[in-house]
């Protein structure tokens, strides 16, 4: 009787340092990706001169100088912001769509050319985006498609429907087919089908495709800086320029702009974390 007493006791201190130690592994890693993005956030609120000083690091009055300084000095930076989110959004609802009807394609239809095609599809996913980009640069460039935002809309979507195909089939094959026959001896079409029973069930899946999409097309930079100059730059390629100003580097500013830039992707994320589990988790229990 005692050793039993004694071993369920090992048991719940097994538990209970295995338990802790998660807890010390998720706050180191949340600090170590959190204290750079406070130092930036509460770096923009600091007096430019106190920026740096060691003295105080969380204890100051709050300012919003270094944001009114860059409205004067970079009043472009918020059109280029506004660049940003038009494109990312727009790549999103694009590639959600082709990604959305692709998957249900591979998830309900079987054949050598479809097999085919999904591996030349993560075939050319491995490929850095260097190698895909200089190609296209003429092409563009005929197309008259430079420096537009349309030219990045379609570029984030072509680089991220492998991803989203896999992640909506991926949801599509979790679900019973037996709803979709049930709706077809209804009466329902194929579209109808689509848009008011599998559209709805793999919700989850579309929304974890879109953190991938969103985050990538909101920072990316190397698309941005081949493709565009003056009329669809984003805000990633100002605070390069910002970095690499000749008269030196405004840190303030910079913090404000990185702040400006970092905030609306970050709520995002935050709202959506759950479905981004979910997305990476999706097929990992179909049998």
């Amino acid at each position: 009787m005692r050793d039993a007493t004694m071993s369920r006791a090992v048991r719940r201190a097994r538990r209970w340092a295995l338990g802790a130690a998660r807890m010390l592994a998720l706050a180191a890693v949340l600090l170590w990706s959190a204290f750079p993005i406070a130092l930036i956030v509460l770096g923009s609120l600091r007096p430019p001169r106190e920026i740096f000083s060691e003295q105080n690091l969380f204890v100051f009055t709050p300012t919003l100088l270094n944001y009114a300084n860059l409205w004067q000095r970079w009043p472009d930076f918020f059109h280029n912001l506004w660049n940003s989110l038009l494109v990312a959004l727009g790549a999103t609802a694009l590639t959600l769509l082709v990604s959305f009807l692709a998957g249900y394609v591979y998830a309900r239809r079987q054949n050598r050319l479809l097999t085919a095609s999904a591996f030349f599809m993560i075939l050319v996913r491995l490929l850095p985006p260097i190698v895909l980009t200089l190609p296209l640069f003429p092409a563009v460039n005929w197309l008259m498609l430079n420096d537009t935002r349309t030219v990045l809309i379609l570029l984030y979507c072509a680089f991220f429907l492998s991803l989203g195909t896999w992640i909506m089939k991926a949801f599509i094959d979790q679900l019973p087919i037996e709803l979709e026959e049930a709706a077809a001896i209804d009466g329902s079409s194929q579209w109808q089908t689509l848009w008011h029973i599998v559209l709805p069930l793999s919700h989850a899946g579309l929304i974890a495709t879109s953190v991938f999409i969103m985050v990538f097309a909101w920072n990316d930079f190397l698309f941005a800086f081949i493709f565009t100059a003056v009329d669809a730059k984003t805000a990633p390629l100002v605070l390069s320029e910002m970095v690499g100003a000749i008269d030196g580097v405004d840190w303030g500013i910079l913090f404000a702009a990185a702040t400006l830039q970092l905030l609306p992707i970050l709520v995002f994320v935050l709202l959506v974390q759950k479905y981004l589990i979910a997305g990476l988790s999706a097929g990992a229990s179909k049998g």
